[in-house]
């Protein structure tokens, strides 16, 4: 097994990495996006598709990111570094780990600006700020608030600063200790919502719309938003779940413990749409709303709901705690490695990665006021940041990391990390050679805009290109792993 020559800090158990992993996991798409792209693409049917794309393409990626972290204990760089090198492969494959870390940093510099808009509307929430009799008004407040640079750059600074303190505190005492709280917290909080939308009126509608199967109601646009959104919310291909993974103690079943936090990803992901969906039907509202469902539409509900102002409240503070969880996920990587590679304390990467961030994200929250005119190619500093990452380097970081476990490591490197029986390891395998890869080139296509026919017609093709990746691969899969491990 590979290792750092150096003690790494684990989990206290399966239960912190499981807890810390889904508040990664348990982010702003969730209780944000989820929603509303349910409500855009048809409900159950929509919902159906996500949850064999979570099987198909999230949990295999999810468990071979988990596997190299553990057995290469290390940041990503590090870790896939010492794995390939066991293996006697060539580092040069440790750039799917720069890769990764970079996206995460990246993706983090943008994604403070967002969570800042959950505290900002946290705050409005508390002190009434949030009064308006229709949707042009909650537009109006949102882009005041946008429009503000020192109101929206102070919520960014607040999120970047809770974030560095909790990492710098460490695995334990603050990422552990304090995701121990925030999601069964944030459960709580989203249990309290569902009871609530019970006895709105909406409730039965709600429940109707997510789980009711209607295979005309799905598109081909609605299948691949479904499948990106899979990939997407388990927080793939950025760092931070094989990072997590570097601390989760060798007894623990990767297996077992992916899927589990792909059950509590998912279930948490409904939650979200049985607390948001009563609520938006009991008033008359489009559930296919939009970005603006959360921002725009909610708190015009919350005004006409008894006690509305006290669940408002509650509604934001959970969304205020999970994007947090998935900040703290996203900057561990990079602290990880400045700790592991440049002999810094915890408390001191964790600041200087917060500085950097800070930065960053200050140029991003221009965008949205001073720097909007600040464009390359039609798009700002923030449209960028975005761009880059999810429609390049997630994707490509998620390609390399399968190819790189299924085709060029030592078949005997995860078959031994992940402990699986013949049955199960070979399902795995499949998966990761054929399945996930094709899942991903998929998103890759239609992210680049280069899919653009309808999965209802094109489906068989899709199939047979299946088989013949399987055919292919299998027949010169020898081959084509040397080819590859001597690059």
């Amino acid at each position: 097994m590979a290792s750092s020559g150096q003690p790494r800090t684990q989990w206290l158990g399966r239960w912190g990495f499981m807890l810390a992993a889904t508040g990664s996991a348990v982010g702003l798409g969730n209780i944000w996006k989820f929603p509303y792209i349910t409500g855009e693409y048809g409900g159950g049917a929509f919902v159906l598709v996500y949850l064999a794309c979570i099987l198909a393409v999230g949990v295999p990626v999810m468990m071979t990111e988990i596997a190299f972290g553990r057995r290469g204990r290390g940041s990503p760089i590090d870790a896939i570094r010492r794995v390939v090198n066991e293996s006697g492969r060539s580092s040069a494959w440790s750039l799917i780990g720069w890769m990764a870390m970079l996206c995460g940093f990246m993706i983090l510099s943008f994604y403070v600006v967002v969570a800042g808009w959950s505290f900002s509307y946290l705050w409005k929430m508390l002190t009434g700020g949030l009064a308006g009799s229709s949707v042009d008004d909650m537009a109006a407040v949102f882009g005041a608030n946008n429009a503000n640079p020192f109101i929206l750059g102070g919520w960014s600074t607040l999120v970047a600063v809770l974030t560095m303190v909790i990492v710098g505190k460490g695995v334990q005492e603050g990422i552990e200790k304090n995701v121990s709280w925030m999601m069964p917290g944030l459960v709580l909080m989203l249990i309290l919502l569902i009871i609530f939308g019970v006895f709105s009126g909406g409730f039965g509608e709600a429940v109707s719309f997510l789980f009711s199967f209607n295979a005309g109601s799905l598109s081909s646009e609605g299948m691949l938003a479904a499948l990106g959104h899979a990939f997407f919310t388990l927080s793939l291909a950025s760092g931070a779940i094989l990072t997590y993974g570097s601390y989760l103690p060798k007894g623990a079943s990767i297996g077992r413990t992916t899927i589990s936090v792909a059950i509590a990803d998912t279930v948490v992901a409904l939650m979200a749409g049985l607390a948001i969906f009563p609520v938006i039907f009991a008033n008359g509202m489009n559930p296919g709303e939009g970005p603006g469902l959360i921002f725009m539409s909610l708190p015009l509900a919350f005004q006409a709901m008894p006690m509305g102002t006290l669940f408002g409240i509650l509604f934001f503070l959970m969304l205020s705690m999970a994007a947090l969880t998935s900040s703290i996920s996203m900057v561990e990587a990079t602290v990880s490695w400045l700790c592991d590679n440049k002999g810094m304390t915890r408390k001191s990467a964790s600041w200087a990665t917060g500085i950097v961030l800070w930065l960053i994200s200050t140029l991003a929250m221009l965008s949205f006021n001073l720097g909007a005119d600040w464009t390359l190619a039609g798009k700002n500093f923030f449209d960028w940041l975005d761009y880059l990452t999810s429609r390049w380097m997630m994707p490509l970081g998620g390609l390399g990391t399968v190819v790189l476990a299924g085709f060029v490591l030592k078949s005997e490197t995860f078959r031994d990390e992940l402990g699986l029986a013949p049955l199960p390891y070979t399902l795995w395998l499949t998966m990761v050679r054929y399945v996930s890869p094709l899942g991903i080139l998929v998103i890759f296509a239609d992210a680049l805009g280069l899919y653009q026919v309808s999965f209802a017609v094109h489906w068989p093709w899709l199939l047979a290109i299946l088989l013949v990746m399987v055919a292919v691969g299998e027949t010169l899969s020898p081959r084509l792993r040397q080819a590859l491990r001597s690059r």
